[in-house]
């Protein structure tokens, strides 16, 4: 899998409007109510990476998650760093 050209990241990020461009990745943060919600959170994103075996980088600050999403073996974003945002966005949303 090849990285994504500019324009085609470009083009991802108008479609997830939460995440953006942090060097060769994208990010997103994620505010709940609390710290127990963050942790159901991350726990819903362990078990998506484990299946589609693409992990993000996660940081976790009390009622904040920040995941940050690169196709390391590519050496840069790829259509699966857009897919599993979206699928991020899903959980998070309920």
């Amino acid at each position: 899998m090849k990285p994504l050209a500019d324009k085609d990241i470009q083009a991802g990020l108008q479609k997830l409007t939460e995440w953006s461009e942090c060097g060769d990745a994208i990010q997103r943060t994620y505010t709940f109510a609390d710290f127990l919600t963050s942790m159901h959170f991350v726990n819903q994103v362990a078990q998506a990476a484990e299946d589609r075996q693409h992990h993000p980088d996660i940081l976790v600050r009390w009622n904040k998650v920040t995941l940050t999403l690169s196709t390391h073996d590519a050496g840069g974003i790829t259509r699966k760093d857009f897919d599993f945002a979206a699928a991020s966005d899903g959980l998070a949303a309920g």
